[in-house]
Order: C-alpha cells, then sequence, then structure tokens
C-alpha cells in the first residue's frame, strides 16, 4: 500500500489499531487476590503509574492519550513505512567474450620469457589469460580451443572462476596437431551471433597458420563482420628458433602468418597484436581492456529508504513522557502526605 510517496510494507497491521479499546470494553476485569505470596512494602508509590488510578481529570486523561499515542506510533513502525527516491540511471555491464586458444603441436615450444624464466608458449598464454580474465568483471567469457579441429571447451558464462579452470585444464596436442584458425572463428561466431551486436567481441590467440578445417581465415571474419563480430588477433611466439629447447618439450616448429591475422582483424573492425614474451602479452589484454569497454546500456532503480525508525523513536519519546507524568504524580501525593 502507498501513501503519497510513503509506501507501507505491512499495512495490515493498523487493523491492529482498536485492539486496545476491545480488551478494555471485552476483557474480565483484574481481581486483587485475597492472599498474597509476596508483600511488598509502601506500594502507594506504585500506584501513580497506573493509569486507572485516582488523580486530576486532566492529568489521567493525558496520560491515557499517551498511552494510545505509543501504540498508534508502535503500530505505524510495524508497519514498515519506505520511500522510494527519485529513478536513478545505473550503467549495466557485460559484454561476450570469446577466447579462441590454439593448443597445437606448436604451443609446447619453450620460447618465451616468464621474467627470467624460459616457459612453454602454452603455460604462459595461461597464466595471461586467467589474469584478464579475473579483470573483465560483469562479462560473460567463454573458450574455443582449436588444433586440427576446434571445440568449445567453455560456453559464454558469468562464472570466471570455471573459465579459469578450464584454461589451466587445457592440454597441447588435444585436438591435434595442426592448426584450424578458419574452424575456430567460424565456432565462435556461432556462439556469439545470438548476443547483443554491441558486445560482440572474439579474442583469437594462434602461434602459426591456417593448416587444417574446411574454412579459409578471411572467410570466417567476413562471416563474423557481416554478424556485427569483432575479432582482436594475437600472433604468439619468439622471433629467435630455439631447436634445442623446442625439441626438449616436443614441440612442433611453426610460421606465424601475421599477414593473416592482420586481414582477418581488420576485416572486422579489430586490432591485430604481436606478443614475443609474457610482459608484452599481458600489455596486449590490458589494451584489449581499453579497446573493449565493459560499460553498455543503463537501466534505472529507485533507491529505498526505510522510515520506521521516525515511529518508532517518537513512541519511545512518548513512553519517557508518560514515565515522567507518572513520577510527578508520585511526588505530589508524597509531598501531600507529608
Amino acid at each position: 500500500m502507498s501513501v503519497g510517496d510513503i509506501t507501507w510494507l505491512h499495512p495490515w497491521v493498523l487493523l491492529l489499531l482498536p485492539l486496545p479499546l476491545l480488551v478494555y470494553r471485552f476483557a474480565p476485569a483484574y481481581a486483587a487476590a485475597s492472599q498474597r505470596a509476596l508483600l511488598v512494602p509502601d506500594v502507594e508509590r506504585y500506584k501513580s503509574f497506573n493509569a486507572s488510578s485516582k488523580g486530576t481529570g486532566d492529568s489521567q486523561w493525558l496520560r491515557l492519550l499517551l498511552v494510545f499515542m505509543v501504540w498508534v506510533a508502535l503500530l505505524l513502525s510495524a508497519a514498515r513505512p519506505q520511500h522510494f527516491g527519485d529513478a536513478i540511471g545505473v550503467p549495466v555491464t557485460g559484454r561476450d567474450l570469446m577466447l579462441g586458444i590454439d593448443i597445437s603441436g606448436s604451443m609446447r615450444e619453450a620460447d618465451l620469457y616468464a621474467g627470467n624464466t624460459r616457459a612453454t608458449r602454452m603455460a604462459v598464454v595461461k597464466q595471461v589469460a586467467k589474469d584478464f580474465v579475473s579483470r573483465r568483471t560483469g562479462d560473460r567469457v567463454g573458450i574455443v580451443m582449436f588444433g586440427s579441429q576446434a571445440y568449445v571447451q567453455t560456453p559464454l558464462t558469468h562464472d570466471h572462476q570455471t573459465v579459469q579452470h578450464f584454461l589451466d585444464e587445457a592440454a597441447v596436442g588435444l585436438a591435434g596437431r595442426s592448426t584450424a584458425i578458419g574452424d575456430a572463428i567460424g565456432l565462435s561466431v556461432k556462439r556469439l551471433r545470438e548476443r547483443p551486436e554491441a558486445a560482440r567481441v572474439l579474442i583469437l590467440l594462434t602461434d602459426g597458420a591456417n593448416s587444417a578445417g574446411v574454412i579459409e581465415p578471411i572467410d570466417a571474419a567476413k562471416l563474423a563482420q557481416e554478424n556485427g563480430i569483432r575479432i582482436h588477433a594475437i600472433g604468439v611466439g619468439s622471433d629467435r628458433r630455439d631447436s634445442v629447447f623446442s625439441n626438449a618439450f616436443g614441440a612442433q616448429r611453426s610460421d606465424l602468418d601475421e599477414e593473416t591475422l592482420r586481414a582477418v582483424s581488420s576485416t572486422t573492425g579489430g586490432k591485430y597484436f604481436r606478443a614475443r614474451n609474457q610482459q608484452e602479452l599481458a600489455n596486449i589484454y590490458r589494451e584489449i581492456d581499453l579497446l573493449e569497454p565493459t560499460e553498455l546500456e543503463s537501466e534505472e532503480y529507485r533507491p529505498l529508504r526505510e522510515l520506521f525508525a521516525w515511529p518508532l523513536g517518537a513512541a519511545l519519546l512518548l513512553s519517557i513522557v508518560w514515565v515522567l507524568l507518572g513520577m510527578k504524580r508520585s511526588s505530589s501525593h508524597a509531598g501531600k502526605a507529608a
């Protein structure tokens, strides 16, 4: 129930307003016990606190009025008055980001550095991608892994902890040793095209050239462009070719096709990046954070303010006045007795 700008959460409580009068009218009168189990000396001074005790008419009715006002204030408080403020626009965050990650055999190559430590490409990609996912608060993130075939590792979800878990689970060579870039783009388009157009983004990471699959990367990029999906492509891998370290990890050599990756990005309005070490890759993902801010449209909400404290405070103050009047009457009776 609402009155003006004030809404009552429990308006039925106000139906209890006549309850004291009904009790006074229909409840049996109090009968003093003929025998008392406990004798209290000097009980006369407590009688002044009884609203029905004898006294001046004005004082008695004033105290009755105070009791009734306390009851009304308590009921108003229990009814939970609330005030809704003016509508405020709040930005809604959330993009749909699909991470396309190459897990072909060449991702075992240990030609990247994490600080001063040499690491495989896959290990560096996992670490940096998990950090990137943790920053995308409000976004739906999914993963497409690809080697000779492409498959969805994680569908679009707000559960970033699960996405990070499956990033850790990624195994090089699980989808084959070749690289199906075009198929990975096509599968990502299929997952993203049903989402709001302004929020569709694919971040494609690979260290090689398209060597498998049924669709060419440029054709897949055109399909993405038709569906309003931007593709940011990342080419990963050192410019050096150190066969000693590569063979030690069982890596398959690959040559990065930067020309194709640039064409894929430009076709869709995205950007191409080159990562030769962990720091460069981390900086790339931070730049993508700037290119793809999470703010989209806005929704309105009305702030809620609870008002029950005001009648509750009034009940407390009225109770104090009632007690003070009783003490005053008690003092007056004591003076007359003396």
